[in-house]
């Protein structure tokens, strides 16, 4: 706490008390004009230089990847690890949708920490994590700790997936953070295209644990970039983690000078009436009036003491909830997710049952679907800022968050008749050459729509991108983990002609949520604000 100055005489040193009280209004205080991710911080992460920013953005963007190919590059050597561990399938499939649970539900814990003690911390603790978990994996000698250390690596290495789109809203702005989201984006979708192709190559090579091995050695090397290269990006005046527990200091503490000249804290029974969680309401500071000399320390973000209710990471999860316009796009972004983890699980069946396909060339035909998901990342994310920018124009300069998704109705024409064209190549059992167009296709327009939407959900949630992405993770994995538990069932009974025009149908349900969003989203958002600030949430 800032220790307060007290005088007995008349004199008072009043330039003290004047820059403390001008540090917090720099520091915290937003004005209607600011909102709160342009507020005035030191050494602004948005203005370093192009080398700084391009650096963060490769390592997030390879840690992500290695972090990515994790989730299925066991799959070419389930069978291998069946028959070492004496494992039956039931467990092998355990060790899988193990990952896939904590892998989508833990970044909760993380993006709460990252608002705390910032995004390296969490990097490093993380990475940490997976690597311990990859070790373990490597060695292990049972199936039991098999699962249990897929679950660790899962918790490892769904940090970055979770912070990574937070930090590239650190460091760039708006108008240029579509570009940047589909850049990034390329690395977690080249992961699992690739995740196949290498762990089928390292297992045939030198036998199923060299898999985890690769990981340990990548993630070691991805361990000393965050504690060597990476700069921190998160600043605590963008943070309504920390802002929030600052304006409770504020309103719930006074100090107040007794007869005898000493200090007296005020009491605090007013802390949760006053507590308001929207940083875009007006800071107000304090003041005491006395017929004696009394100056009153206004305390600033190295004041704030925070407790559990401020890492409690559910709170931020049910606030991304409460919005009606952020549950209809994570529904939306989760349909996609679940699709495409479908569609790379049963192609992978399809190719080996019908086509008599070994686990490399399996590899090399799922790529196709990481290639079209990175052209479709990179160029979507240009496009999209591209739209971005004219339509803001065109309104005035008035910029909302909802013109993000109008780049999303270019993908909205294909997508559907690719899945039905990729259901009934299958089914027919025609070349696989046409099955490989296909699917770069369908990676192309349904990471187009994902990288879309996903910005909107950042720009949506200004000073809540960690808890907005990590509640999509959330809801992605979870949907993930439903659709590959009824693929199996749904594909034998339907086949893939039935199965994926029964997906085509779902994917037109999801472009109309998407539509519905981008026409009531904005009212949406605005009802929900002003809810907010009147509830002081």
């Amino acid at each position: 706490m800032a220790n307060p100055t007290v005088a007995d005489a008349p004199s008072v040193p009043e330039p003290t008390t004047l820059r403390q009280e001008a540090d917090v209004e720099s520091s915290v205080g937003t004005s209607s004009s600011t909102d709160i991710e342009h507020v005035a911080v030191s050494d602004d992460p948005r203005q370093w230089s192009y080398a700084r920013k391009t650096t963060t953005l490769c390592i997030v963007s390879l840690a992500t990847m290695v972090s990515a190919s994790a989730s299925n590059i066991q799959n070419p050597s389930n069978s291998l690890i069946e028959a070492n561990l004496n494992a039956t399938s039931s467990q092998i499939s355990w060790t899988l949708a193990a990952f896939l649970i904590i892998q989508g539900n833990f970044p909760l814990i993380w993006s709460a920490a990252s608002e705390i003690k910032g995004r390296k911390p969490v990097y490093l603790m993380a990475s940490a994590l997976f690597m311990v978990g990859s070790a373990a994996l490597a060695l292990c000698q049972t199936i039991d700790v098999m699962i249990g250390m897929r679950a660790v690596q899962a918790a490892g290495s769904c940090a970055v997936m979770a912070i990574s789109a937070a930090t590239l809203a650190d460091i760039y702005d708006t108008h240029e953070r579509g570009t940047m989201m589909g850049v990034f984006f390329a690395a977690p979708l080249l992961g699992p295209a690739i995740g196949p192709i290498l762990g089928g190559s390292l297992s045939q090579a030198f036998g199923w644990r060299a898999s985890f091995y690769f990981l340990l050695i990548c993630e070691v090397v991805i361990f000393m970039s965050f504690l060597i290269l990476f700069k921190d990006t998160y600043r605590r005046e963008r943070s309504l983690t920390y802002c929030s527990a600052l304006q409770r200091l504020i309103t719930s503490k006074e100090l107040i000078q007794s007869p005898n000249g000493s200090i007296i804290d005020g009491h605090e029974s007013g802390k949760d009436q006053t507590q308001t969680g929207d940083v875009e309401k007006q800071l107000q500071t304090p003041t005491v009036t006395d017929t004696t000399s009394v100056i009153t320390s206004t305390p600033g973000l190295d004041d704030v003491k925070l407790s559990i209710r401020d890492i409690n990471p559910f709170p931020p999860y049910f606030r991304i909830l409460s919005r009606k316009n952020n549950v209809v796009i994570l529904i939306a972004n989760g349909l996609v997710f679940g699709f495409t983890y479908c569609l790379s699980y049963t192609c992978s069946r399809t190719l080996a049952n019908t086509y008599g396909y070994k686990a490399f060339p399996i590899g090399l035909v799922l790529l196709c679907l990481g290639i079209g998901s990175i052209f479709g990342s990179v160029l979507s994310g240009r496009w999209s800022d591209r739209v971005l920018a004219k339509m803001t124009e065109a309104n005035g300069g008035k910029w909302e968050a909802e013109m993000r998704l109008e780049s999303s109705k270019l993908a909205m024409l294909w997508l559907p008749p690719f899945v039905v064209g990729y259901a009934w190549v299958c089914e027919k059992h025609v070349n696989v050459a046409v099955i490989c167009i296909l699917l770069v296709l369908i990676g192309f327009s349904s990471i187009w729509m994902y990288t879309s939407t996903l910005a909107y959900l950042v720009d949506a949630n200004p000073g809540r991108s960690c808890p907005a992405v990590a509640t999509n993770s959330s809801f992605r994995g979870s949907i993930a983990f439903v659709s590959v538990l009824v693929a199996v069932p749904l594909q034998d009974a339907l086949g893939d002609g039935g199965l994926y025009t029964a997906w085509a149908g779902v994917l037109v349900g999801m472009e109309l949520l998407v539509l519905l969003v981008l026409h009531k989203g904005e009212s949406w958002r605005r009802a929900s604000e002003e809810r907010e600030l009147k509830s002081g949430n």
